[in-house]
């Protein structure tokens, strides 16, 4: 059965790609201001692991908010970088395209530390599945990462460092700013894994 991974180019994407060896990768420029980046490093692990590769483009930049926008965040975010149904959204276009490469199971990373908003918890996931797989297609979404923190997935799937060091996860620019949540969580889990 054919799988693909949805892969932003952030370590745990990585990780969860390096562990499971999807036919296909999907990276989503949905308007993020890190798209050039996610898609540049997401390239990269692919042509590495000899994936597949295939970049959807859907601008929704005006219907974002918070850090991933460059803009205020709504008062009803739980994060800074929050952005207004982005999981739910990632997944439908996504599986759009898994219609047209015949692919039944679509897998996406998130961790324990994802669980502050909605879309990173295990119910979301049970939920979306059901959903997806009700409509024609018959397509699953699979997240076999919800147990796990960052460097806990790495360690499981024994991602090779140079692997780890290639991820972006900065939410403001396309180089590292070192100061986003995003940032302070690659150097937590460089950190965590004894990577200078």
């Amino acid at each position: 059965m054919k799988k693909a991974v949805l892969l932003s180019g952030g370590v745990d994407s990585i990780c969860l790609t390096y562990g499971i060896k999807p036919e296909i990768a999907y990276t989503v420029d949905y308007g993020q201001t890190v798209a050039e980046r996610e898609i540049y490093v997401s390239n990269y692990i692919c042509k590495k692991l000899k994936i597949e590769h295939k970049v959807i483009r859907v601008d929704c930049k005006h219907l974002g908010s918070g850090s991933l926008a460059n803009s205020i965040s709504e008062n009803i975010s739980p994060s800074n970088e929050w952005w207004p149904f982005r999981n739910q959204l990632l997944i439908t276009l996504a599986a759009m395209q898994s219609v047209k490469d015949n692919i039944k199971e679509i897998y996406l990373a998130s961790v324990r530390s994802d669980d502050f908003h909605r879309d990173g918890t295990k119910k979301f996931y049970e939920l979306i599945n059901s959903l997806l797989f009700y409509q024609e297609g018959g397509i699953k979404v699979i997240c076999p990462t919800l147990e796990y923190y960052s460097h806990e997935l790495a360690e499981h799937y024994e991602v090779p460092k140079e692997l780890i060091t290639m991820a972006h996860s900065c939410h403001i620019s396309n180089f590292a700013c070192g100061k986003c949540s995003g940032c302070i969580k690659q150097l937590k889990v460089r950190y965590e894994l004894d990577i200078e």
